[in-house]
């Protein structure tokens, strides 16, 4: 959430990221009912006040001994009335402002470049070349089928659409990853964390995915959600806490079960294991100082992380910076590292890295105390350490032999304890 300040200072600026971003918002009426606002908030308080007077003169007379001025009872009652009344009306006002305000999207950085759609995204770098085949390559669906390691056809039986079992080595595969992304995130100082996936909305409301992303959550009959990623969560656990600056820049390793209905993708990967309704994260994230320059190199820090573990599995990638029409509603910034897949051709999404200042925390009320002890809200970034199992077509496809087997990529067979994964008899 942007200062309301920020906004009535820079209206035409917050009007140029709304749209760069693509997305609509009427500021003018935003900041009309601001006026309203503060006017019936002036009138309101003037009037408690006034109320507040003329109640302890009344106790005043009572405890000198004097009769009950039936004038001023009369004013009283006349008074609370219309207090009622406006405090109605302010009311409503704040909670009309209050939806305008959540809507309104957080300025980009002047770098993220113009477009509409994800096929706008920059690329930025590749690293490593793609594998060339001397045999006709299998997608994952066929390779991990024959393997033993998914059965789609059973998890559609349970679940639905985009079902899915992992079995056998799909499941060892999965693990091992885990492991290993752990292992090397923690030597850099990320403490892990198990998070919650069955979240309240404030939390949702709070790092920006409500209310424009209502229609890819899965709620339940309480009204609490599952989350579509740890973020949500991971920020929830510093709701209403003032951080020691000590601790600052404060790094976390989050992991959770995760949920997405995949509304408006449905046409989409509708087979295999990229666009599932369930699967996994861990989750990079970084609370930091209220500075630009500290969360434009803390951004550049994470994407790095995430960068080192795709290298050192060995997959082919690329880094595009998102255009303002692929950016999310509180996103300043955001990068896409995206994976080699042999069997389409392509690079394919599978880890994202932002920053937000502090929008996040505006609204999750999360901040730190200065050395000149002023109140800030911390800036928040986070980044996809690893998801699975999208991760797992990357590797399967680009790891593949001719003989329908998988090697295992080094960096993970201390996790996985084998070397090649074979079909099981």
């Amino acid at each position: 959430m942007l200062d309301i300040k920020f906004i009535r200072e820079n209206r035409d600026l917050v009007e140029k990221a709304a749209a760069k971003k693509h997305l609509e918002v009427d500021i003018g009426k935003l900041l009309k009912l601001d006026l309203e606002r503060l006017e019936l908030l002036q009138v309101v308080e003037g009037m408690r006040s006034k109320q507040h007077r003329a109640g302890a003169t009344l106790v005043a007379s009572k405890q000198g001994g004097e009769d009950t001025d039936s004038k001023l009872l009369g004013e009283l009652a006349a008074l609370k009335t219309k207090l009622k009344a406006e405090e109605e009306k302010l009311a409503d006002v704040v909670r009309k402002w209050q939806t305008l305000m959540l809507a309104v999207p957080n300025v980009p950085d002047v770098s993220v470049p113009e477009g509409a759609t994800d096929a706008e995204n920059v690329e930025l770098r590749r690293v490593g070349e793609p594998r060339k085949f001397d045999f006709k390559v299998k997608d994952h669906r066929e390779l991990m089928t024959g393997l033993g390691m998914v059965d789609f056809e059973r998890g559609v039986k349970t679940s639905g659409f985009r079902g899915y079992f992992l079995c056998g080595a799909g499941v060892r595969l999965s693990f091992a990853l885990w492991q290993f992304a752990l292992a090397r995130l923690s030597a850099q100082g990320f403490m892990p964390m198990m998070a919650p996936s069955l979240i309240r909305r404030e939390m949702l409301l709070g790092t920006g995915y409500l209310p424009q992303g209502e229609d890819d959550l899965f709620v339940t009959q309480d009204g609490t959600y599952l989350a579509g990623t740890s973020e949500v969560a991971g920020m929830g656990y510093f709701m209403d806490e003032v951080i020691p600056i000590g601790e600052l820049p404060k790094k976390m390793l989050a992991f959770s079960p995760c949920f997405r209905r995949e509304v408006g993708s449905y046409g989409k990967d509708e087979k295999g294991l990229f666009r599932v309704h369930e699967f996994f994260k861990l989750e990079q994230l970084v609370l930091s100082h209220a500075s630009h320059e500290e969360s434009v190199r803390l951004h550049e820090e994470i994407t790095k992380n995430a960068e080192s573990l795709v290298a050192e599995l060995g997959i082919p990638y690329r880094v595009v910076v998102n255009c303002g029409g692929d950016l999310g509603l509180g996103q300043v910034k955001k990068y896409d590292i995206e994976a080699w897949v042999p069997s389409e051709g392509r690079y394919r999404e599978t880890h994202s890295s932002s920053y937000f200042h502090d929008f996040q925390s505006r609204r999750l009320n999360i901040r730190y105390r200065d050395e000149g002890g002023k109140l800030n809200y911390v800036h928040s970034l986070n980044n996809t350490a690893l998801a699975t199992p999208r991760i797992l077509q990357a590797i399967v496809e680009n790891y593949q032999e001719a003989d329908g087997s998988i090697k295992i990529p080094s960096a993970l067979r201390e996790y996985a304890g084998i070397e090649v994964i074979r079909k099981e008899r």
